[in-house]
């Protein structure tokens, strides 16, 4: 699987090709010949962690908004003409870190691709009124509410964000935004959101797939060249967070089980301790044999599902484990089979043959993931944003390769404490909202 990752054609290592336009524009390319379509990858280095207080959600406001059209592209026919032209894997998406938009063409219409991509970037405003931003601002409420608002156990996320980041902290509110900024939202201000974040210079292309370098790069420079470059601010930063003690979140729900959310602070994408905890959360819920799956599911019976991850984050992580309670049992039993398993690890560590199942495992998925054009331009721009290195492959692959026993048990010793987490407890409770109401928060 490393052989594959860093050492095949397919695999991001000194394949890619790196330029920058004289507006700031970074342009990467990776050229693979061996099936006849085009990735195009945009990534805007802004997300809803460079938004200002009173204006949350405009990072992912501004999402819907580009697909609207332009000078030169109609109302609602941005779809339409990458379809017409047999795109595939259109679409964009807003997190904390990184706005992002991307299709996949056939290789004789990157021209289209780039051409849409960048009449928004340089004549968006020349089309955006007052009827499509109200139009969009609307659709990102009803996501609201249909993601968040009235899905099961859908606010515990946002109130576990609140619980883990102070106020002052760029992560300490969802990218979905809220209501309340989105209606104070005006259309000057989503103007000045995009004149000062949606400027070339804070923008990375990627074109992955069966192109020329040199013909692809005079189309870029024809069509993203004579676009001004900004004056970007600063980007939001944020001090090292550190909890005093745990926090517990009591949460009523109008839902038919209970659940235990349990979440850590954790170091940020590709610090040291990122990748070790990647790997112990395989340990712990990956496959019926893993710790906590077992314990929970298998043996005590106690639970539904259980699952963790590390949601990595440019500023900083998040270490969490979900599991829902069998009808019959309590958050707390959940709770303690979970802290015994986690004691255990601490305490012992892990064996040789559970962090290679974990590491192999770990890496198949990027190695799966690598085999489409869209995600290899993904994670190119991945790997271009976190690192500044658009070929960070090799090294990603390096800090898993490198993972000792012993490094996955200080790393659940150092940032997985008892004593500084948050723990979010759901009852069912009939009458409360779907998606869950905080009742009380308390050390």
């Amino acid at each position: 699987i490393s052989a594959c990752l860093v050492g095949s054609e397919m695999c991001i290592r000194d394949s890619v090709q790196v330029t920058h336009l004289a507006n700031g524009l970074e342009v990467v390319l990776h050229e693979d010949h061996r099936t006849p379509i085009v990735a195009v990858n945009v990534w805007y280095h802004v997300g809803s962690k460079d938004e200002a207080p009173g204006r949350f959600g405009f990072a992912h406001l501004f999402e819907h908004v580009m697909f609207q059209g332009s000078k030169h592209v109609p109302e609602d026919m941005y779809f339409r003409f990458l379809e017409r032209a047999g795109a595939s894997n259109i679409n964009g998406s807003t997190a904390d870190d990184r706005t992002n938009y991307f299709e996949t063409v056939p290789r004789n219409r990157v021209e289209l691709a780039l051409w849409l991509e960048s009449d928004r970037m340089g004549f968006l405003l020349d089309h955006v009124d007052q009827q499509t931003f109200a139009g969009q601002r609307d659709v990102v409420k009803n996501e609201r509410r249909q993601n968040y608002e009235n899905a099961p156990y859908g606010m515990v996320w946002q109130y576990v964000a609140e619980a883990l980041f102070p106020p002052s902290h760029p992560y300490h509110h969802l990218a979905i935004g809220s209501p309340e900024d989105l209606d104070r939202a005006t259309l000057d201000d989503v103007k000045q959101f995009f004149r000062t974040w949606y400027v070339p210079n804070n923008a990375t292309l990627v074109i992955a797939g069966d192109l020329e370098p040199e013909p692809t790069l005079k189309l870029v420079e024809k069509y993203f060249g004579p676009i001004p470059r900004g004056l970007v601010p600063e980007h939001a930063k944020a001090a090292n967070v550190e909890l005093a003690g745990e926090k517990r979140l009591e949460i009523e729900a109008g839902v038919e089980l209970p659940r235990i959310v349990l979440s850590w602070v954790t170091p940020a994408f590709f610090a040291k301790g990122d990748g070790e905890l990647d790997l112990l959360a395989k340990v712990l819920t990956s496959g019926k044999t893993s710790r906590l799956y077992k314990r929970l599911v298998y043996d005590d019976q106690i639970a539904q599902d259980v699952s963790s991850f590390q949601a990595s984050g440019q500023l900083a992580s998040r270490f969490q484990i979900v599991a829902t309670a069998k009808p019959g049992h309590t958050p707390e039993e959940l709770l303690a089979a979970i802290d015994q398993e986690l004691a255990r690890v601490r305490d012992a560590g892990v064996d040789d043959g559970e962090l290679g199942r974990a590491r192999t495992g770990f890496l198949a998925e990027k190695a799966f993931g690598l085999e489409t054009e869209g995600t290899r331009a993904d994670r190119i721009n991945e790997y271009a944003h976190y690192t500044g290195d658009p070929g960070y492959m090799a090294k990603d692959v390096a800090r898993y390769e490198g993972v000792t026993v012993g490094d996955v048990r200080d790393a659940a010793r150092t940032w997985l404490p008892v004593g500084k987490r948050v723990v979010a407890i759901v009852r069912p409770t009939k009458g409360a909202p779907l998606a869950g109401r905080l009742v009380q928060r308390a050390p």
